[in-house]
């Protein structure tokens, strides 16, 4: 039986995907869904069966077709000052609470729910649904997902809509990203005589200082025409969590932090991984100098090519049409639309709701931005029926 948009975003909301957790209950739902309404999934397990990401054809076997495109974790609760539980959809004062309202839970909900409209209307043009897993962990999800829909013989939309939140915006450009883990291996000595020892924390700070220091030589430079969009206008590095040592009195055996790096389009991030990498060996050589068994370990953990703006793109053609936005925009999170148009779709992101409320305690969609994705999806379809 089809369900509105707003009784599944009560239904996906109550899952709690966070993303250390299993998706699976969501996925076991959404495919019963979908194989009441007489429509086959596939779904496209992790490594180890935990999760699942999942994608559906809606509609002829020909090309052309739109993708809408979302992911279905969440960030954690925990720690942050909810006034409703946070994995029931509340509604007070024209805005809907609850993890993943906003991000991005109401965009999977109407996608879902353009798929009866889609059967119902007999569209001419394919309409394809793709839910995939880890987003907020570095879009690890979406790349065997997409993969597997080129290679199992999935006709080849034309267009990939990605509902990230943007107010409806239509956002044609952001930023790319990776991050490395970073083990430093130093010396343990006594502090009074630290100069015989290697600090692994004192080490380490001098890679985050050379972030410090790349990003003030960035944010000096002049912007070129693609980064000069963005805010900031930039490649930028940062360590958000670091932890590692013994006692105050012992120079530290261990340090660990993580760099990440968000990319401007035009710039590669495999080169600057090389330009980091140079730094942690510039820096080993320093700390085997002293002791020969020290040493940094770095592992790649994500990473997420850049959303390029198209010249002339069928995806920014078509969100303009049935948005009415021809504003420029950009925005300095990664989603998995640069990893469709690296596999050569055409994308954009364009989703209902502030991307303010990410993340947030109290996280919300407003009701008159889920309307608005709910007119979008309507005329969508009728687009695709046409």
């Amino acid at each position: 039986m089809p369900l509105s948009a707003r009784r599944l975003l009560d239904q996906l909301v109550a899952f709690p995907t966070v993303s250390r957790d299993s998706n699976l209950d969501l996925i076991d739902f959404v495919e019963a869904y979908l194989d009441d309404l007489g429509v086959r999934a596939t779904r496209v397990p992790n490594a180890d069966g935990t999760k699942a990401a999942l994608y559906a054809h809606i509609g002829p076997d020909v090309p052309g077709g739109v993708v809408l495109s979302g992911h279905t974790d969440v960030v954690p609760v925990e720690g942050q000052a909810w006034d409703t539980d946070p994995f029931t959809v509340t509604e007070r004062d024209g805005k809907l609470f609850g993890r993943g309202t906003c991000d991005m839970k109401g965009f999977d909900a109407l996608a879902l729910s353009a798929v009866p409209l889609a059967l119902e209307r007999g569209i001419k043009r394919p309409l394809q649904i793709a839910l995939s897993y880890d987003e907020e962990v570095g879009c690890l999800g979406a790349p065997p997902m997409i993969d597997h829909m080129v290679a199992h013989g999935m006709p080849r939309a034309d267009t990939v809509i990605v509902g990230e939140p943007s107010m409806m915006q239509v956002v044609t450009g952001h930023k790319g990203g990776m991050g490395h883990s970073v083990h430093m291996r130093g010396f343990e000595v006594h502090s009074s005589i630290a100069y015989t020892g290697v600090n692994a924390i004192m080490m380490g700070a001098k890679l985050i200082d050379w972030c410090n220091t790349v990003n003030a030589e960035n944010a000096a430079a002049a912007p070129s025409d693609l980064a000069a969009a963005f805010d900031p206008p930039y490649t930028t590095l940062h360590v958000g969590q670091i932890s590692g040592g013994t006692a105050h009195n012992i120079t530290a055996k261990d340090c660990h932090f993580a760099v990440t790096f968000r990319v401007v389009p035009g710039e590669d991030l495999a080169e600057w991984e090389a330009r980091f990498l140079s730094k942690v060996r510039e820096l080993e050589a320093d700390m085997k100098a002293v002791s020969p068994e020290t040493g940094i370990d770095t592992a790649p953990f994500f990473g997420i090519p850049g959303l390029v703006p198209e010249n002339q793109g069928r995806a920014e053609e078509l969100a303009r049409r049935l948005t009415g936005d021809n504003g420029s925009h950009v925005v300095s999170y990664g989603t998995e639309a640069g990893q469709f148009q690296d596999r050569g779709y055409s994308a954009v992101v364009c989703g209902p709701g502030d991307i303010a409320q990410a993340h947030q305690p109290n996280e919300f969609i407003t009701v008159a931005q889920f309307q608005a994705g709910e007119a979008f999806i309507d005329r969508l379809v009728a687009h695709l029926a046409e």
